[in-house]
């Protein structure tokens, strides 16, 4: 995904972002379907996986390019004053996608055994992936290239070598730099959260598979309301204050709620506890796609937040990794080392708003 960020990114920042959503859609769909056709070991052997890890590649590839086009045309796009309310809506895109995925997943493992999933019910899953990008891909038909892109281009302010400029710009690396940390904090927190959380409903506080789906329909849902609430709560207070309130209330409140979670004995009792640590563990999210977009000016605007956006996977992709060394043989320890790993990564939140500037009041058109 970094990768594709930064590729896509680039030619974004030259040649137009609608150009750039519309081929990373396609592409990303595309290889969502193809999972589904892939044969099976007892196939083909050894290049089952080879495929798979191929087709997982391209799919990271065209989604690390999405993101950065799709939110840098809309923020342009969109008046200054609320800005951060379509924030909020256009991150809570992608727990929406989540649910969607949640409702098929348990209604695919609700009607099939165990032993016709393994078989087949495995690509439904991914066959359905071709019904948004379709729907998408047709929506993005109807929208223009921004005007304030368009009138850099007539004016030929466009960046030759976006990437490069990031780089070779004292002042532009520092941003990017600085912008990072933020999203490293973000990334963190989300893959030891809704990323870790079905791994450890099932493999380590034994829920069934069908309540795990139930938990994680309900934190998505969680999610996806907290990234609009607070893309709006930072067109008020700012995007720091916004990110940073949040993420402060994660680090008091992580190690209480994953203990609630982790010794619940009732499945509401336990959805009261994933809620809240997801509301305030990953909705920082929401402000995002306005604070990257206020960050970076429209020559690299595509390109750095892209790759910034994607950038912050490096370190917090490997949050599940840091979460099974910690808990694999912790016992009741588990909720404690678990709550740490949640307070690491909003803690680095916290200073990525500490070192960055407040963006809010920005005017993203020069």
């Amino acid at each position: 995904r970094p990768i594709g960020g930064a590729f896509f990114g680039n030619f974004g920042d030259k040649i137009g972002r609608k150009k750039i959503m519309m081929i990373t859609i396609m592409g990303f769909s595309i290889g969502t379907f193809a999972t589904g056709l892939l044969p099976t070991w007892q196939m083909v052997g050894i290049m089952a996986p080879v495929l798979l890890m191929g087709l997982r590649f391209m799919q990271g590839f065209f989604a690390g390019g999405e993101w950065g086009s799709g939110a840098v045309l809309t923020m342009e796009a969109v008046p200054k004053e609320s800005r951060g309310i379509f924030s909020g809506f256009l991150q809570s895109g992608f727990p929406f996608g989540f649910i969607i995925a949640s409702i098929v997943f348990y209604i695919v493992t609700s009607s099939l055994s165990e032993k016709d999933f393994a078989e087949y019910g495995w690509r439904i899953l991914f066959f359905t992936g071709i019904i948004p990008g379709s729907v998408a891909l047709l929506v993005r038909l109807k929208i223009e290239n921004s005007k304030v892109w368009i009138e850099k281009s007539l004016q030929k302010k466009i960046a030759k070598f976006p990437l490069r400029q990031i780089w070779t710009d004292k002042e532009q690396r520092k941003r990017f730099l600085l912008a990072l940390i933020i999203m490293t904090g973000l990334m963190y927190t989300y893959y030891t959260t809704l990323g870790f959380f079905p791994t450890l409903l099932q493999n380590f506080m034994g829920v069934e598979k069908v309540e795990s789906s139930k938990l994680m329909i309900v934190a998505t849902a969680a999610s996806f309301f907290g990234t609009i609430f607070v893309g709006y709560v930072s067109q008020i207070i700012g995007r720091r204050k916004a990110m940073g309130g949040f993420a402060a209330s994660a680090v008091i409140l992580a190690i209480p709620l994953i203990y609630g979670m982790y010794h619940a004995t009732f499945f509401y009792e336990r959805t009261v506890y994933v809620i809240i640590i997801v509301f305030v563990a990953t909705t920082g999210f929401g402000a995002i796609p306005a604070f990257l977009s206020e960050r970076f000016p429209t020559e690299i605007r595509n390109s750095a937040s892209g790759f910034v956006y994607n950038g912050g996977l490096f370190f917090g992709a490997l949050a599940p990794l840091v979460a099974i060394n910690l808990i694999s043989n912790a016992n009741d320890l588990i909720p404690f080392l678990l709550g740490f790993n949640i307070i690491l990564g909003s803690v680095i939140l916290l200073i990525g708003t500490r070192v960055n500037p407040e963006t809010k009041d920005v005017d993203i058109e020069k």
